[in-house]
């Protein structure tokens, strides 16, 4: 006799699996979302509210986790942790709206944040989602992209400015590109811990004669990596094709305007003052919903949102590992997601290697990051990177199946 537990990784490996026993097709889809679980956690939902949604959820053969508060009547908001398919996800969103106690308000909420997921993860292949980087695109989905890093400042942690002059940064912008990044990310300013900040017209400085120089001769598209508006837009006047934002839009409030007017693609990394929190990464995704509004805001579309976790900035070590732990929750936010670990002190502290020795270490990082589902790396050996995100898509991105 054979018996085999099988772990499904996703939907894709769902159907596979029901289509693998011969089940006809109108079967397969109605077992499909049954066997997809998901936990989700709702936040500060009254007493009353808390109470009948338990028992909604119960009723539909699922779980919910409240504090013994709720069973004795004596708080008047609670979180609670869901635990279902998503036909019973359905099921409760549906009874849930007919309900008061503003579980209706929590049960549109709820599809919205599943439909995310489910449309980021599963997304139709005839329906692609592509980055639209001015004249430019890129498909997101089918390979992992690789954004290569052009530091032109001397104080860089990875490279101690090694490519602070204007014919060694053209070089190896050149060269990186012959060695297959997808996007060019330049930036002008140090972002290494204790750096300290500069002037926007010697951020200028340092990057309008190499935009200048790069943006006429390159095919693919350039990034400018700067928190301020004013350097923003005069990279996106000279043809620069996304933004990307260490401070998440919240350093500068002019610089999601700016976005929005250029119509291009934002990256927003999850940044702090001080590396404190009570709920990491609760408050991570809390903090990168608020630069979404912002962004939302100031009329910058969704398809041109990308997220960043902000690997190194601050966090402790501990936090760091533990935001890789948790990629997929940054992920399940439905926004294309970009990982940028290459040489991080992260690696220096768990291995005690210097920045040029950290090349194993990036491509745990990557191959980590990628198999949670992350879209782009950001990355400074690009060379010994691309055979690592080659190989590791190679084993995470399966064939294609269709799905409903």
């Amino acid at each position: 006799m054979k018996v085999r537990v099988i772990i499904p990784h996703n939907r894709e490996d769902i159907r596979r699996e029901i289509d693998k026993i011969g089940t006809d097709k109108a079967g397969t889809d109605i077992m499909v979302p049954k066997g997809q679980f998901f936990w989700v956690k709702l936040y500060d939902v009254p007493l009353k509210g808390a109470v009948l949604l338990k028992q909604e959820m119960l009723s539909k053969g699922g779980e919910a986790a409240v504090p013994r508060d709720v069973g004795s009547l004596t708080c008047e908001k609670t979180d609670i942790l869901l635990m279902g398919t998503l036909k019973q996800y359905r099921f409760l969103t549906k009874k849930l709206k007919q309900q008061p106690f503003s579980l209706k308000d929590y049960a549109m909420e709820l599809e919205k944040a599943l439909k995310k997921y489910i449309s980021h993860h599963y997304m139709d292949r005839k329906n692609k989602k592509i980055l639209d980087l001015r004249e430019k695109s890129l498909p997101l989905g089918d390979r992992t992209l690789v954004m290569g890093i052009l530091n032109v400042t001397p104080d860089s942690f990875s490279d101690g400015g090694y490519f602070f002059g204007m014919d060694k940064a053209i070089d190896h912008a050149k060269k990186m590109v012959d060695q297959g990044i997808d996007i060019l990310d330049i930036g002008g300013e140090s972002t290494r811990p204790q750096s300290e900040p500069i002037s926007e017209e010697e951020e200028l400085k340092r990057i309008e004669p190499i935009l200048k120089e790069l943006l006429g001769e390159l095919e693919i598209p350039i990034s400018i990596d700067t928190y301020k508006a004013s350097v923003a837009e005069r990279a996106l006047e000279m043809g620069a094709h996304m933004v990307n934002d260490v401070w998440g839009l919240k350093a500068d409030p002019e610089m999601a305007p700016v976005i929005s007017s250029y119509k291009v693609p934002v990256c927003i990394m999850h940044n702090r003052k001080v590396a404190e929190y009570q709920d990491l990464i609760t408050e991570v995704v809390g903090d990168l919903k608020e630069s979404i509004d912002i962004a939302l805001n100031a009329g910058i579309k969704e398809e041109n949102i990308i997220l960043d976790p902000g690997i190194g900035f601050g966090k402790t070590l501990e936090d760091n590992l533990q935001v890789m732990h948790h990629l997929e929750e940054l992920v399940s936010l439905g926004y294309p997601v970009l990982l940028g670990t290459s040489r991080k002190s992260m690696i220096g502290k768990v291995l005690d290697l210097p920045a040029e020795e950290r090349f194993e270490g990036t491509a745990a990082t990557l191959t980590l990051g990628i198999a949670k589902g992350v879209d782009i790396v950001r990355v400074h050996d690009i060379e010994y990177m691309q055979r690592v995100v080659k190989m590791t898509d190679t084993m995470v991105r399966r064939p294609p199946y269709d799905i409903i």
